[in-house]
């Protein structure tokens, strides 16, 4: 279960939390313009832009989770279990596997208009990457510094979706997810007035109160309405640090903290870490469940003309500084 969040400052952020019971080795990864992508069914695409994001490096490919390209383009795929749905290859169309689609558009495309024009022509399908890793259920949500969309292969076709919110989590489905804040229109950030019935005297007995009835479970759904809530009025100043930091309070705001979703196996899901990425400087942010500290990857400080992936290992160990 994760959360993916588009933010806007002066500079455009996006980023995600990844919830799960375990890590699967994922590092950041840098992938520079001359880095041989090569498709199952598409060719090779042996010149594109550069893009840094959260990988599994299989058979020295990596295997994007969430990237940002040079050009301010982003991307994450969030699980969508039973309900995705790909396709087997349609003669005349981009046949792109799902684990290809990162690459796909963010090696091409610049801009979400420049994306959503490619997506006429793309037919998914779930051919999985190896006899290890199997087929993904996914969902997507792709952003640039103007608008955000959301993609899902359905049984019933593939669908782009306008994201006014810039929020994603997994199910139900993008249209019903927007469909819930309905039920909220009521919730603001300012304490609440009586409105329960006249003459009942009631009062705002405590600070806090402002989004008194925002849910605060970890179900998909309360946790859309809960990031979109606090990201439409988040408000954080302009600096690369004010914005960066509260990107972190946003996606904060709906971790996953260990015991408080136990799995049917008796593991519990936790927040295995959460992404932050200034699109327009190409730095990537991170923190993991064992590291609060920030830490930070600059795609501008790696070769982007060269041939070959630069990984960086997550750092896992709490950085905790002494002050006396």
């Amino acid at each position: 279960m994760c959360t993916a969040a588009a933010y806007k400052t002066k500079d455009f952020y996006f980023g995600r939390t990844l919830d799960d019971k375990c890590s699967y080795g994922e590092e950041v990864v840098m992938t520079p313009r001359n880095f041989p992508f090569y498709f199952r069914e598409m060719g090779c695409m042996d010149r594109h832009y550069a893009m840094i994001g959260m990988a599994h490096v299989e058979q020295d490919y990596p295997l994007y989770y969430d990237a940002v390209n040079e050009m301010g383009l982003a991307i994450a795929g969030l699980n969508f279990v039973e309900s995705a749905c790909y396709r087997a290859s349609e003669r005349g169309k981009e046949n792109i596997a799902f684990f290809e689609l990162i690459p796909w558009i963010l090696g091409s495309c610049a801009t979400v208009k420049e994306c959503m024009e490619r997506l006429k022509r793309i037919n998914l399908t779930g051919s999985p990457f190896n006899d290890r890793l199997p087929t993904a259920q996914l969902h997507w949500i792709i952003a640039d510094h103007m608008e955000a969309i959301t993609l899902e292969s359905v049984a019933e076709g593939i669908f782009v979706y306008d994201n006014p919110v810039g929020i994603l989590t997994n199910k139900p489905s993008f249209p019903d997810q927007m469909f819930h804040l309905n039920n909220y229109m009521g919730l603001s950030a300012k304490a609440p007035r009586n409105c329960f019935a006249k003459g009942l005297k009631l009062d705002v007995y405590s600070g806090g109160m402002g989004a008194i009835g925002l849910p605060g479970d970890l179900s998909s759904q309360s946790r859309f309405v809960r990031a979109a809530f606090v990201k439409m009025n988040s408000v954080a100043g302009d600096s690369e640090d004010a914005s960066v930091g509260q990107f972190f309070h946003i996606l904060g705001s709906v971790e996953q903290q260990k015991g408080c979703c136990e799995l049917e196996d008796g593991e519990y899901q936790t927040t295995i870490y959460t992404s932050c990425c200034n699109t327009a400087r190409g730095i990537y942010y991170y923190t993991t469940y064992g590291n609060r500290q920030i830490t930070a990857v600059h795609m501008y400080r790696e070769n982007i003309e060269g041939e070959s992936l630069c990984c960086h290992p997550l750092i896992l160990k709490e950085q905790i500084r002494m002050q006396n």
